[in-house]
């Protein structure tokens, strides 16, 4: 109810006397002072003797019902909505105009939910009066209560979205919690028949989604849209002036600095000052950054979001961890807005005045199968590594596949890492065999491996599709030396479905002679690492000098240079749907949730070398959001995972 009282006095002491008195009734000096002395007792909390001053007026002047309805208003300000109710019981509806019956209504209303009788109030909540905008909140709140008494979940959701972008802070944290708390107590086959009948631009869906996704439903990623990059160039004298740029004055950098996540942290804070530094050129203002150590704990990254609250930062960059991130989240209030660098161990939505920059697995599955279905691949066998990135990616892979209309004949697990035969793992798969003799596989350890057993093994056995191989592709999330076992032993198998991967596949090096037996396949990937994303400093330059900026840590070192380019569009990317950040890790644009997606370009070996389709960037305009933890030297999963990477990948 915190809600709906503080909304209740704000309203009263907004409007005043004057605004909320029918305009027909004129007011003598001496009512509209006194009127005004009863409305400054309420904002001074002083609530008994603000009713006893209305209850004079009401006595005292032509008008009564309106003084018995703002005393009424008093008291439910103060806690003791029953003591209205002789008031409300004194007061004649019928007399009642505009605000005074809106608000009489709205206290009947919440009289009778406390009398447990949702019928009445969800007849005084729904009636096709209109409302002042001042009281729609009180209104919608109410009738969402009245609903969800009465049963109706799917309603009472509707109403809390409909709320939703008109509430800030605590509020909006708290409305959010609970619509996905009505949908999921709706249960997860309900809300997918209502979910599949929904078109793409309904309001509701992006929340059946998430309930969804919180039930532990794989769901189909939204589609961001690219409509307008940030940071055009405005007309006027001052040439310097990029539309949606806002660079706060000081910035907070929460790290884990120590421990297991120093290479995670050091890489994302090189890219962090590399693009920082960057910005100089386009003289641009650029805020005055001081990093804290945020310590990989829970209490540590609260300790240090506190500290950067009080030193005056005006945005906070990071955690990093989940648990950090979850930590931070969980306040009752966040004093300043927040860019997290990881989404909550929890799956809850961004706090109020908190945006999430995550790298997360499933949008790297989910744009894949959608790379797929563009290339007329409506079939897929799904093959990934034992690994919690590769499971969560063939598990979006498959939900957004089967979204668009196509399927997944069959699905299977690598044995552990040290197993080189995966001869049982193909065989299972009933894949369609090619008719015509495959290359020789140029792996001499691959070919030293004997071909696949018949079906029945410890992969998950499907049948052949009714067309064998006609729109049928392979879909791998794995390292690249277990691809590198994968492929050649396919091949010997005379299995030449094409295949797609996740960034795993690519250790983000050039090494011809090791991936010459991944050829053909393609993968998605951060376009910085082959220099697609015009505008941006060049990558080889970059690695050539820092060792962060190569191999498989380029992509936290990319994470960590859009990190600091979306510090000046956040609110603008917020505010602007269809706008995006042309980034280092992808294409950036923001949800209704404040959740930053990435969409990634596609890339494919060729003679054993992993170059961008078309030799440029290009998009497939879809969902993603993670790149492949960088493994060498024990580095930690920052986005994905708060766990430290095996060793050995």
């Amino acid at each position: 109810m915190r809600l709906l009282r503080a909304a209740g006095l704000g309203l009263l002491i907004a409007l005043g006397v004057g605004a909320c008195v029918p305009t027909a009734v004129t007011r003598s000096p001496q009512e509209l002072a006194a009127a005004q002395h009863a409305e400054q007792l309420a904002r001074q909390g002083q609530f008994d003797q603000a009713v006893q001053a209305y209850l004079t007026l009401a006595q005292q002047t032509g008008d009564q019902d309106h003084y018995r309805v703002l005393a009424a208003e008093v008291y439910r300000e103060e806690g003791a909505l029953e003591q209205a109710a002789p008031l409300l019981d004194q007061v004649r509806r019928a007399r009642l105009q505009g605000e005074d019956a809106a608000r009489y209504d709205l206290l009947r209303a919440e009289l009778a939910l406390a009398h447990h009788d949702a019928h009445t109030a969800l007849q005084l909540t729904t009636q096709p009066a209109p409302v002042p905008p001042a009281l729609e909140l009180r209104l919608f709140e109410l009738r969402a209560q009245a609903m969800e008494a009465s049963g109706d979940l799917w309603g009472a959701a509707r109403t809390r979205v409909q709320m939703d972008p008109q509430l800030e802070g605590l509020d909006h944290t708290q409305n959010r919690k609970q619509i996905l708390d009505l949908l999921g107590r709706l249960g997860a086959e309900p809300l997918k028949r209502r979910g599949a009948a929904m078109k793409g631009g309904d309001r509701m869906l992006p929340w059946v989604n998430e309930a969804l996704t919180q039930l532990g439903v794989p769901v189909a990623q939204p589609q961001p849209d690219l409509n307008q990059p940030v940071g055009t160039m405005l007309p006027g004298a001052n040439a310097n002036v990029r539309e949606g740029y806002r660079m706060p004055a000081r910035v907070a950098l929460l790290l884990p600095l120590g421990g297991n996540f120093t290479g995670a942290s050091g890489a994302i804070r090189e890219g962090f000052f590399a693009a920082y530094a960057d910005a100089a050129r386009n003289n641009a203002p650029r805020a005055n950054v001081r990093v804290y150590d945020s310590g990989g704990t829970a209490d540590g990254a609260l300790k240090a979001y506190q500290q950067a609250a009080g030193d005056g930062a005006q945005l906070i960059v990071g955690p990093l961890t989940r648990a950090e991130v979850a930590a931070v989240f969980g306040q009752a209030k966040l004093p300043v807005p927040l860019l997290a660098l990881n989404h909550p161990d929890d799956k809850s939505l961004p706090a109020g005045g908190a945006t999430e920059f995550g790298l997360l697995p499933e949008t790297e599955g989910a744009q894949a199968a959608d790379h797929m279905v563009e290339r007329g691949l409506h079939g897929a066998y799904v093959i990934v590594s034992d690994d919690d990135f590769a499971q969560r990616a063939a598990g979006a892979f498959k939900a957004e596949l089967e979204a668009r209309g196509g399927h997944v004949a069959g699905m299977a697990t690598l044995p552990p890492p040290g197993k080189v035969n995966y001869a049982n793992t193909i065989g299972g798969l009933n894949m369609p065999k090619s008719a015509m003799p495959l290359p020789a596989p140029t792996s001499s350890a691959a070919a030293a491996v004997p071909a696949p057993a018949p079906a029945g093994s410890t992969a998950a056995a499907a049948a052949p599709l009714a067309q064998p191989g006609a729109d049928t592709g392979i879909f791998i999330s794995m390292r690249p030396e277990q691809a590198r076992l994968l492929l050649p032993q396919m091949q010997i198998a005379h299995i030449g479905l094409p295949v797609f991967g996740t960034s795993h596949i690519y250790a983000g090096v050039d090494d011809a002679a090791a991936n010459r037996d991944l050829d053909g396949v393609e993968f998605c990937d951060a376009p910085w690492l082959f220099d697609a994303q015009p505008g941006l400093p060049s990558h080889d330059a970059i690695a050539a000098q820092l060792p962060a900026a190569r191999g498989t840590s380029a992509r936290l070192f990319a994470f960590g240079m859009d990190a600091w380019n979306l510090v000046p569009y956040l609110d603008w990317l917020r505010d602007h749907p269809g706008s995006y950040l042309p980034g280092a890790s992808g294409q950036l644009a923001a949800d209704q949730f404040g959740r930053v997606r990435r969409v990634l370009v596609w890339a494919r070996f060729q003679d054993g070398l992993a170059r961008p389709l078309s030799g440029s960037l290009q998009l497939d305009d879809v969902p993603s959001a993670a790149p492949p933890v960088d493994q060498t030297g024990g580095i930690p999963a920052p986005a994905g995972s708060t766990e430290p990477a095996p060793t050995g990948h």
